[in-house]
């Protein structure tokens, strides 16, 4: 087994590394709003659940030299964002939206997308997403780098509305069968879910 030293590694070593072993990573698509009302878009692969009491979720977002990206800035101003979870039928304009634009271009139009308006947000949502969760925004934590320019913003959003599509929602549950989410593993890599197996918790 070959042991490493993160302190001696350089900030894009350790990235490479953890991006190589922590798969497969699941996607935030986060939608946000600039303060003209024009829709900012982007993928984000430091994702995940963190309680359900309340439903509450992270979203990791690098800064760039410290300065804040679209996503924190307008999620910090308005207070709200939409959670997208991508699939197999729209990961081409996911990525697509990785893309920088200027400040009042919107990725979602330049990736052929459909904006459809929130319930309880003022953030529209991807009409092609099969799963998409409005969420609130309870705290920004800066964090890595240093005090005066942090490597990230972490978003803690609060889930204030779920959508799901007819096939994936079942009576409480969802189908991954039908949703087919992508995640992300390093490089230019992405993947399926794959074969799904069970195990009783002990």
């Amino acid at each position: 087994m070959v042991t490493i030293d993160p302190a001696a590694l350089s900030e894009r070593d350790n990235y490479k590394l953890m991006i190589g072993s922590i798969i497969p990573r699941p996607i935030a698509w986060v939608t946000t709003l600039t303060p003209s009302g024009t829709v900012n878009a982007a993928p984000f692969s430091y994702f995940n659940i963190v309680t359900a009491n309340p439903p509450l979720v992270s979203v990791s977002v690098g800064r760039r030299d410290g300065a804040r990206k679209d996503t924190s800035r307008n999620a910090a101003a308005l207070g709200e964002f939409v959670v997208h979870i991508p699939d197999e039928r729209n990961v081409g304009a996911m990525n697509r939206t990785a893309a920088t634009l200027g400040p009042e271009e919107s990725e979602l139009e330049a990736a052929g997308l459909t904006a459809v308006p929130s319930e309880a947000v003022r953030v529209p949502g991807i009409a092609e997403a099969a799963a998409r969760l409005e969420c609130v925004l309870e705290r920004i934590v800066p964090l890595g780098g240093t005090e005066e320019s942090p490597a990230c913003d972490l978003l803690i959003g609060r889930i204030v509305r779920y959508h799901f599509r007819d096939d994936v929602y079942d009576a409480g549950h969802i189908d991954p069968a039908a949703l087919r989410p992508v995640s992300r593993l390093a490089g230019t890599g992405y993947a399926k879910l794959g074969e799904i197996f069970h195990l009783e918790r002990p």
